[in-house]
């Protein structure tokens, strides 16, 4: 938030229904109904200025969810920043780390499809096809948390997608050295100049 404002930039954020001073229980349809509600609030009020949407790691899909709805209103915001994405909440688990399981027989079906069937999708693979707005998305190679591989395949998904044939679309990784894993990207001397 300090580099943003830094640069010039108002930052609004919340905290997810469940979470933080948040009341209610989490689910993917309300964080992205609170999204969405937040973002008409912040538009009411920003005049003719521009409105970009940042989501980190969980909150990347709750980003691309807001931002398909969006654009399918025909409301796009004027880009949609996505720091340490993942293709969707089945293959972020598959991936993860802490997923030591995921070698033994019966993995998908004891841990993957109870997610997949309480609705739980987070498909930020699906989303990007009916985006159209600029996209950007980075991804530090050492991300421990959202696998490297995640974020470059979801970008491979966008730059091909129909959708942004006439926005940008752009990946910027951060080399393994930097040492920026999971959450210290906004350390990166660059990181102004790249969102400029």
């Amino acid at each position: 938030f300090q580099v943003l404002s830094s640069l010039g930039y108002h930052v609004v954020t919340f905290d997810y229904r469940g979470w933080g001073d948040s009341i209610g229980s989490p689910s993917e349809r309300g964080m992205t109904y609170d999204a969405l509600h937040v973002f008409d609030w912040i538009k009411a009020r920003s005049g003719d200025n521009p409105v970009y949407i940042w989501g980190h790691s969980l909150g990347t899909g709750v980003a691309t969810n807001l931002v398909r709805r969006l654009c399918e209103r025909e409301t796009p915001p004027d880009a949609l920043i996505l720091e340490s994405p993942f293709t969707n909440i089945r293959e972020e688990a598959r991936s993860h780390p802490f997923s030591i399981y995921r070698y033994f027989p019966g993995f998908d079906w004891f841990f993957l499809d109870p997610i997949t069937t309480s609705g739980i999708k987070f498909a930020n693979d699906e989303n990007v096809k009916y985006i159209s707005c600029s996209l950007l998305i980075l991804h530090a190679e050492d991300d421990p948390v959202v696998p490297f591989h995640l974020g470059k395949k979801l970008y491979n998904i966008a730059a091909t997608s129909r959708s942004f044939r006439d926005y940008k679309v752009q990946f910027v990784p951060f080399h393994t050295d930097l040492g920026y894993r999971h959450k210290y990207i906004y350390r990166s001397p660059e990181l102004p100049r790249i969102l400029r």
